[in-house]
């Protein structure tokens, strides 16, 4: 039933449409009234809906798919990164070097040198940086940069004094000082070590705040990212508001406060999922351990290439009694649970917690989420399924970490990480995202990365660990309609049906059609949020 005078504000026709509804329907055309999907369907009756006022949009046979939905992302951090200094691709040591020195010298005297997601295990031999490498071209100029998983950091001489970390300083529960033979400090703070710096950095001003988030929601824009959960964003809601309130906010956000806070916003009688379309909360992020890249993710057997350990429980893990009264509480008082877990060790330790949650509050319905689910132990992967838990995931990571993960953990080991394939035959939810800025923003490397597992360095050409590929249909459904069912809003989102929000994608290639290990070259032509059409690319 087509209705009349609709006069709609938006039609998109000629268009290759997957819905991602239930049935798997494909349409042609749909029409947007009132910022919502008011009609899917064929070209013809979408074009007799146009009214005077109706901007029309040939799509030129060209795939639409709803808006990308990335589950689990550093919003403001990765604005932030967008003009801080890049050390993502640096290739070297000397590279790594040059680019700080450079930087630190736009900069200017005093002011921080943050960011950089450095990867280390780019660089001939994957020796850890040292302060040494760059404290010649930074003698007045503090530098904190980031590995790019931000569970490790390397800061030059001039940060550790501000900062009074010496060869005295203790580490802190959940996290290690690097140091050298000599027992110095080399400038590398793992995890919760972070913290001895990052108190002395300068906090960013509200207007800076502005001013990335602005950059991020652009940025999400340009790659068909209509909707992110912001994992990081505490008490910085307040800057997506204003942004709300001056239109300028082009992403859905779901924000996520600490774990170690759930009290506070227990008290103000928020629970999950709370807001409007455009912005709400009710989540918190906790931790259990670190990351595979800085050793720190927590394993019940050492590292294979260091058996000196088997990973370290974060900080909030180090009174596990503690751990469980702050998962316990949250749960009763109806926030959503989004819980790091790298290492099998951690990701066995959440599920025993959330079980336990759960029996003692009754509550079967939490959609409890592991955020990275990462490395598993076989046994754990039908516990996601019987307890209701979300493997909320970065497929991207399976393409990096690829390239080095065995000599870590061992192919055994490997065989159950990133398990999507296992999780779904075994009823998981799967939520798709990015971990922006540890990895590209950009889904469509996430997709590929989820259908090939072919990794960065193109020495997997078949897939590293194939066993656990999906198909475009699963990796597009878990960035859509798993990311919306893992936010509590699968009714208003995720699929392109009459009611839904009107967030979507048009897409200058079918990436259902493509040949699979040419994904990441597809380019967005316009992105759409609540019928508002917030970019535009260029047609190739």
């Amino acid at each position: 039933m087509i209705a009349a005078g609709l006069d709609p504000e938006l039609v998109v026709v000629n268009a290759r449409i997957r819905t991602m509804d239930a049935r798997g329907s494909v349409a042609e055309a749909l029409a947007v009234s009132g910022g919502r999907i008011a009609f899917v369907g064929a070209s013809k009756d979408a074009r007799a809906l146009a009214g005077p006022g109706t901007r029309l949009v040939d799509a030129g046979g060209r795939l639409v798919l709803p808006g990308f939905n990335d589950a689990h992302v550093h919003f403001l951090s990765g604005g932030f990164q967008l003009s801080s200094v890049d050390l993502r691709d640096a290739g070297s040591k000397e590279e790594f070097a040059r680019r700080i020195g450079e930087f630190a010298k736009k900069s200017g005297k005093g002011r921080w040198v943050l960011g950089g997601d450095w990867d280390h295990e780019l660089w001939p031999g994957a020796p850890l940086p040292a302060k040494e490498w760059i404290d010649g071209l930074t003698p007045e100029t503090p530098v904190f940069v980031s590995r790019l998983d931000g569970h490790m950091a390397l800061a030059n001489s001039l940060a550790l004094r501000l900062a009074g970390v010496t060869r005295d300083t203790k580490d802190p529960a959940g996290g290690v000082i690097v140091r050298d033979a000599a027992g110095e400090p080399t400038g590398v703070l793992k995890d919760a070590a972070m913290g001895l710096v990052y108190r002395v950095v300068p906090d960013s001003t509200f207007q800076e705040k502005l001013e990335a988030a602005r950059a991020a929601s652009r940025h999400a824009a340009s790659l068909g990212v209509t909707s992110v959960t912001d994992v990081s964003a505490g008490a910085d809601i307040g800057v997506y508001q204003t942004l709300l309130e001056r239109g300028e906010l082009l992403t859905r956000i779901y924000a996520a406060w600490p774990l170690p806070r759930w009290q506070e916003l227990a008290a103000t009688g928020v629970r999950r999922a709370f807001g409007g379309p455009m912005l709400r909360t009710g989540a918190l992020k906790g931790f259990a351990d670190g990351s595979l890249g800085s050793t720190t993710a927590l394993f019940d057997e050492p590292y294979a290439d260091d058996p000196s350990t088997a990973g370290i429980p974060s900080d909030e893990m180090a009174d596990p009694a503690k751990m469980q009264e702050r998962i316990t509480g949250a749960m009763r008082a109806g926030l959503q649970l989004c819980l790091h877990a790298i290492g099998d060790k951690a990701n066995g330790i959440i599920l025993d917690m959330l079980a336990r949650a759960a029996r003692e509050t009754g509550e079967r319905h939490a959609r409890a989420r592991i955020e990275h689910a990462q490395h598993l132990r076989p046994a754990d992967i039908p516990r996601f399924r019987e307890l209701g838990v979300i493997a909320s995931m970065q497929p991207y990571h399976a393409a990096d970490d690829g390239r080095w993960a065995d000599k870590r953990i061992g192919r055994k080991r490997a065989e159950t990480t990133y398990a999507f394939r296992s999780l779904l035959d075994a009823g998981a939810t799967l939520a798709f995202g990015s971990d922006w800025t540890v990895a590209p923003l950009d889904p469509l490397k996430g997709v590929q990365a989820a259908v090939t597992r072919q990794t960065i360095d193109g020495k997997n050409p078949q897939g590293w660990v194939p066993a656990q590929k999906i198909s475009v249909e699963e990796a597009v459904r878990a960035y859509t309609m798993g990311s919306a069912y893992a936010e509590w809003m699968e009714k208003e989102k995720g699929s392109l049906e009459p009611g839904k929000l009107a967030d979507f994608v048009l897409l200058d290639r079918d990436i259902f059609t493509a040949a699979p290990e040419t994904i990441e070259r597809t380019r967005v032509v316009m992105t759409v949020v609540g019928g508002r059409i917030v970019y535009e690319g260029a047609v190739r």
